[in-house]
């Protein structure tokens, strides 16, 4: 094999996700009879007339009267809403997911030098660290109910169920998500349950099993007839029609739903090794991103002028160098997370 100083990087390279959920999906219950009866929950078409709130140019700052005109022009929407029954208090997101092993295999990669000296890293590692920091982070993620979003701000209670759905298995915990002992800000417990589901996570991932299949429902306490929140649509053509909706919220054959993709970002939020600069307050654990990116802040927490983006660190791990135990929890949990990832020919 060529010495790990030439070997180049794939132009070709890519890697199947290993966290595979579904798409949730919303169901209104009572807090009482939350694991009995749930009706599934529909989306909601109101027309709204808003009030100007924009910064005003300089001319309607300095004049009352436009001022006043501006204000008498209606600002009609039409949005999309969710909602609880008059008689439910307790949002159901249920969905499932899929952990698959194999994250020492490219699903593509042009370059056998490069693939085999990649495998041997992965392979280092599986044997050294078995996934194990990262399964239990991602277990932890499932037991405290970061995937509820919004729906968790102002709940009462939270509670997770986790069922392998797996044929020949019948393991299943049940999780207090607003736990201290859980928490939400850091991955340092020590719960039983989520190490012995952090266990089958990382048995997966390391290649001891072939797939694992997990049922998860979660139950937010979060008031009766109170809105509830699934994804928002992304409307790539507004038009300039005012009878277009401004917001369209994401729905499964009716059932008001949460994309999957946003699952996934909650489940993968588990970075807490990036550089924090000394002079910002820590913001927590950040979704596992090439560039460690957080869009509701405008930040990039991964430079690579720090060296600390994805590509800098697996150039490095897959041709046999030396990173540190962070560094290659980051790295493979970006390889979990799936993507292309080959070097272009071109500057």
């Amino acid at each position: 094999m060529a010495s790990k100083d030439i070997i180049k990087p794939a132009s070709v390279l890519a890697f199947e996700k290993k966290l595979v959920p579904s798409d949730g999906r919303f169901y209104g219950t009572t807090w009482e009879k939350r694991t009995e009866v749930a009706t599934s929950l529909k989306l909601q078409e109101k027309s709204v007339r808003g009030t100007i709130s924009n910064r005003l140019k300089k001319a309607l700052q300095d004049d009352p009267a436009k001022l006043d005109a501006e204000v008498e022009k209606p600002n009609l929407q039409t949005v999309d809403s969710c909602a609880l029954g008059c008689d439910q208090d307790t949002l159901k997101l249920s969905f499932t997911l899929k952990i698959l092993s194999g994250v020492e295999k490219p699903s593509a990669c042009n370059s056998t030098e490069f693939e085999a000296s990649y495998r041997n890293a992965a392979q280092s590692y599986i044997e050294s660290e078995g996934f194990t920091e990262l399964a239990k982070r991602y277990a932890t993620n499932i037991a405290n109910g970061r995937f509820l979003w919004r729906n968790r701000v102002g709940a009462d209670r939270i509670e997770v169920s986790v069922k392998i759905l797996n044929q020949g298995e019948d393991a299943n915990w049940t999780f207090d998500a607003k736990d201290k002992a859980i928490g939400i800000k850091n991955f340092a417990n020590t719960h039983s349950d989520i190490a012995a589901l952090a266990t089958k996570i990382a048995d997966t991932l390391s290649g001891k099993r072939e797939f694992l299949l997990l049922e998860i429902n979660a139950y937010a306490q979060v008031g009766l007839a109170q809105d509830v929140y699934p994804s928002e649509e992304l409307v790539l053509d507004k038009g300039n029609s005012k009878s277009k909706k401004s917001k369209i919220l994401y729905h499964i054959d009716g059932i008001a739903g949460m994309h999957s993709q946003k699952i996934g970002n909650a489940l993968r939020t588990i970075d807490t090794w990036y550089p924090q600069p000394e002079d910002e307050d820590t913001i927590g654990p950040i979704a596992i991103e090439i560039y460690g990116a957080v869009t509701n802040l405008g930040k990039a927490y991964r430079s690579p002028k720090d060296k600390a983006d994805f590509y800098t660190l697996f150039d490095k791990f897959a041709r046999g160098g030396t990173l540190s135990a962070e560094e290659q929890h980051f790295v493979m949990a970006v390889l979990v997370r799936g993507g292309v990832f080959g070097e272009s020919g071109k500057d």
